[in-house]
């Protein structure tokens, strides 16, 4: 057999020179060695661990006063991580603000124009009446207490309606016009219902047509707009022909003698408060219209409280009608403190002189000095600045002028005498808008 069947068929390590082998081993021994290799491989177990971030922040117990802000959950920019605060320090945030007790969410900063267009736009005032606030400038007929109108008891004859009578006291309102003065009574006759009426006379009240509750719907209206409403006892104490009591008060003989022709085309007869039953009829129609219609702003009495000195007989009725006056003014506070007892009257010395009525004696609240007889005008307004304001007619729409820019009259109180007081309200407009 030859030799080649004798070869080795392994790997040929046995023809590798011994040195070699031992070279390549004493350099294996030093790389791992000196990589940590071996440390490495002994401590590797069977798991690998977890491996922990190493941006976390510590927390350490007792050191952080504030919860932790959430964190968005995927951030477009680094967040800033602070070292944990000593107790009862803040910790500042990134916009040096004090951290909240509560979390809150983070914002991004503002710069002057995205804060600019973040801010919303101003909401207006919206008044009750729905008008977009604006600066009021208050016109001089503005600043008077009372600008008021008076509306006769004739307008509410013929039933008229509820929506009637409501847009009108709207439409007096818009005309600028705080106060409707409007008759409740005249002639003897009351524009209501009335218990004291029926029995005195037998009858319970005028024998016009009217709605029941018209006097209620008329004051509830004007309250809603911050009006007054002030009932006006037209004619007083007087009658004439026309009143239905006429016939009655003559038998009764509860008149003065004489006729009272003071205003020229009609005749009146004037009732005398010195007899007892006459006193009490008025004073107990007063005290039942103020428990009636305790709502009512004011009731005013006129001119037509007094005796004309022509009357026959010359007899000065000045200190009775005082008492009467009194007496009748004092029973209303009385059933109704809160209502006003209001007088538009010539002035004191004229009342007096002419009519009997020392009305400054009477214990009233408010009095209007009439200015009807123009030729008197100036003298007029030198009282009026006195008391509580002035009484003019339609006739006399030239004074108003002087009248509003007059910082010493308080009030101004006009009487439609030929016109539809509704017309009258519109051209006092025209002062009141400038």
């Amino acid at each position: 057999m030859s030799n080649k069947n004798n070869e080795n068929s392994g790997c040929g390590c046995a023809n590798i020179p011994i040195s070699l082998i031992l070279l390549v081993l004493g350099g294996g021994y030093w790389w791992l060695n000196h990589q940590g290799g071996f440390a490495m491989i002994s401590k590797l177990p069977q798991n690998l661990p977890i491996a922990i971030p190493k941006n976390l922040p510590i927390t350490i117990p007792g050191l952080n006063s504030t919860p932790a802000e959430p964190q968005p959950s995927a951030p477009t920019q680094p967040s800033v991580t602070t070292a944990p605060s000593l107790p009862n320090s803040p910790i500042v945030k990134p916009n040096h603000q004090p951290a909240s007790s509560t979390p809150q969410t983070a914002q991004k900063p503002q710069t002057p124009q995205t804060a600019q267009k973040l801010q919303k736009p101003q909401t207006p005032i919206v008044k009750p009446n729905h008008q977009p606030a604006s600066p009021t400038t208050q016109t001089p007929l503005d600043k008077k207490a009372i600008r008021g109108i008076y509306i006769s008891r004739y307008k509410v004859t013929n039933n008229a309606s509820e929506e009637k009578i409501r847009k009108q006291v709207r439409h007096y309102h818009s005309q600028g016009i705080n106060t409707i003065i409007h008759g409740v009574w005249g002639n003897i006759c009351p524009m209501y219902t009335s218990e004291v009426m029926q029995k005195t006379f037998g009858y319970k009240s005028c024998p016009n047509q009217f709605r029941d509750l018209w006097l209620t719907w008329l004051i509830d209206e004007a309250h809603k707009h911050g009006m007054e409403v002030h009932a006006y006892f037209e004619k007083g104490i007087k009658i004439d022909k026309n009143s239905p009591i006429f016939d009655l008060a003559i038998e009764r003989k509860w008149v003065v003698p004489g006729v009272d022709r003071t205003y020229p085309g009609i005749e009146h007869y004037i009732l005398d408060v010195e007899i007892p039953e006459v006193a009490n009829f008025f004073r107990d129609i007063l005290v039942e219209f103020v428990q009636k219609y305790p709502k009512i702003d004011a009731v005013q009495w006129d001119d037509y409280l007094g005796y004309h000195a022509e009357l026959p007989g010359k007899v000065n009725r000045t200190n009775k009608l005082t008492a009467f006056s009194q007496e009748m003014i004092g029973a209303m506070k009385q059933a109704n403190p809160k209502v006003s007892f209001d007088l538009c009257h010539h002035n004191p010395y004229w009342a007096k002189k002419y009519f009997a009525a020392d009305w400054p004696k009477w214990n009233v609240d408010r009095v209007f000095i009439q200015a009807y007889n123009d030729k008197n005008f100036t003298k007029e307004v030198d009282y009026a600045e006195t008391y509580d304001g002035i009484a003019i007619t339609d006739k006399q729409f030239h004074r108003l002028p002087e009248i509003v820019a007059n910082n010493k009259i308080k009030a101004i109180l006009v009487f439609p005498d030929r016109t539809n007081p509704e017309d009258v309200a519109s051209k006092l407009k025209q002062f009141y808008v400038k």
